[in-house]
């Protein structure tokens, strides 16, 4: 089961057990009543086969709109231990038999730590302005302490040169995921000594690069590695404890400050956000209840990690009150978490539907204690990985942070859908539902912007086929197919559509 479906079974955004379990079965609304209840009306106006309408011919972007793809740096870099690089939570997660499909690991993966040349040369024939990558931390600090790996460094600066010179942006992400085992060892997220060891080493790699980069994102995801990793153990280290979810969801916040603060000592005109991802919610019944619900949904699920950088607070996600102690909250914890990011990362894959549901009393911090339930979308067409297809979430959620966050910069920093497309007779890879989905989805960002978001770019999840974490190589995400026993590329017919919406930025090309 992969990260979405987990959470769309259950409670969130992401994959696993049925959190709706945790809440009483008498508070929600049984999968068939609520089915009955949306396809009784359109949910959002306009369906037609099951996606609200779109119109790609009036989309239109700025001159300067980067057009780029993103990829992450254990999903697609293989050299899992050469070079001085340590062992990273997913390396043990990965050669622990069972927990990924397939018994699959990143050790080759897309093997982009030798490829990288080739990879780059590819983005710039399909005229791509902004690559999104990120640095394994382990291969930064085999232990997560300590002086820099030269070696690790020289990569990351190779990489990012020759970027530079085919003309694409590095957009750079310090923590995709792959935290230091070493760390993991002295209690990982859930230990707050953790958030001191990532600002040293976002110095450290602000300070060797700061000169080349100036786009960076702290996190990718924050709310997925916590809750998936800690809360749940479907994703690594693997642990199943709300307690440890709550507690590494308030490190990640003091981190994220911290490393903010580093940064930009280190790197005064960086520009420094994080990559949030992000679901809108529509509430199951238009009643004041379920609307009440998705508020907090919206709170728990999507700016759990971004109130508290901007605002410096927890925003209400719980009925009862932010639950501080079981977060592990210390006096003037607000002020280390803030954090006035340059701009807003977004990653949009579905939408959820979300129903209001009774909190028992004295019901302690957990998936009960935030009274509602949440189920995933069914009415637009589904992927091969089995998420929903709906475009103007795309909007729904890039409009709503605009709104209440008075018109952030923002990136969307992935979107995108697995299809399981091989190449044909001829060698070419025909994806037309992954043309589609972007298409309709673009259309609906270009309608953001004409109604007043400041959206700067795009990435494409993703450049290549890869890694996908518990699903092992049984998902395809890649605008790129990469044949895994040679490594050998092959442009999907996406891609080409892609490039020609990056040269002319029409969506009818």
């Amino acid at each position: 089961m992969d990260r979405r479906d987990f959470l769309y079974n259950s409670l969130s955004l992401v994959g696993g057990a049925a959190l709706s379990q945790a809440v009483p079965s008498n508070a929600a609304l049984t999968r068939s009543a609520l089915a009955a209840r949306l396809l009784a009306s359109d949910g959002m106006g306009g369906i037609e086969q099951g996606i609200p309408s779109y119109n790609a011919a009036a989309a239109s972007f700025p001159k300067d709109f980067k057009w780029g793809s993103a990829t992450a740096s254990y999903q697609v870099e293989g050299a899992w231990n050469v070079d001085g690089k340590g062992e990273s939570i997913w390396d043990r997660f990965s050669h622990t038999p069972s927990l990924v499909k397939g018994a699959a690991t990143g050790d080759v993966a897309c093997d982009t730590y030798h490829l990288y040349p080739q990879d780059i040369a590819m983005m710039k024939s399909l005229n791509l302005k902004s690559y999104r990558f990120s640095v394994s931390w382990p291969r930064i600090q085999a232990k997560g302490t300590g002086a820099a790996n030269p070696k690790g460094l020289d990569y990351y600066k190779r990489l990012t040169d020759t970027l530079l010179q085919a003309g694409i942006r590095p957009m750079c992400t310090l923590y995709h995921w792959d935290l230091p085992q070493a760390l993991e060892d002295k209690g990982g997220w859930p230990n707050r000594d953790t958030a001191a060891h990532f600002a040293d080493y976002t110095e450290i790699v602000a300070r060797a690069l700061g000169d080349r980069i100036q786009t960076w994102a702290i996190f990718n995801e924050p709310w997925v590695f916590t809750y998936l990793g800690y809360g749940v153990g479907i994703h690594a280290p693997g642990n199943t404890s709300y307690a440890q979810f709550l507690r590494a969801s308030h490190t990640v916040n003091i981190a994220q400050g911290m490393a903010f603060r580093a940064m930009k000592a280190a790197s005064p005109q960086a520009k420094i956000g994080s990559a949030m991802s992000m679901s809108p919610g529509q509430p199951a019944m238009d009643v004041a209840s379920d609307r009440d619900a998705v508020d907090r949904f919206h709170a728990f699920n999507n700016v759990w990690f971004l109130e508290t950088a901007l605002r410096g607070r927890y925003p209400n996600a719980y009925p009862a009150g932010v639950p501080y102690a079981a977060l592990g909250f210390q006096p003037g914890d607000e002020k280390l978490m803030q954090a006035p990011l340059d701009w807003v990362g977004i990653n949009y894959y579905n939408r959820s539907i979300i129903a209001n549901a009774p909190v028992p009393p004295d019901t302690p911090p957990g998936f009960a204690a935030l009274g509602l339930t949440q189920h995933r979308g069914m009415q637009g067409p589904i992927t091969d990985n089995g998420w929903e297809v709906w475009p103007r979430g795309i909007y729904d959620i890039v409009t709503r942070i605009t709104r209440e966050y008075n018109k952030p910069v923002i990136e969307i920093t992935e979107n995108g859908c697995s299809y399981l497309d091989y190449p044909d007779a001829d060698g070419k890879v025909p994806d037309p539902q992954r043309i589609e989905f972007y298409r309709s989805h673009l259309a609906e960002l270009a309608r953001s912007i004409r109604d007043g978001a400041d959206v700067r770019g795009f990435h494409a999840w993703s450049l290549l086929d890869n890694f996908e974490w518990a699903e092992g190589y049984s998902q395809r995400f890649g605008m790129t197919f990469v044949n895994y026993r040679d490594q050998k590329r092959t442009v999907k017919d996406s891609g080409h559509w892609y490039s020609r919406v990056a040269a002319t930025g029409k969506l009818t090309v």
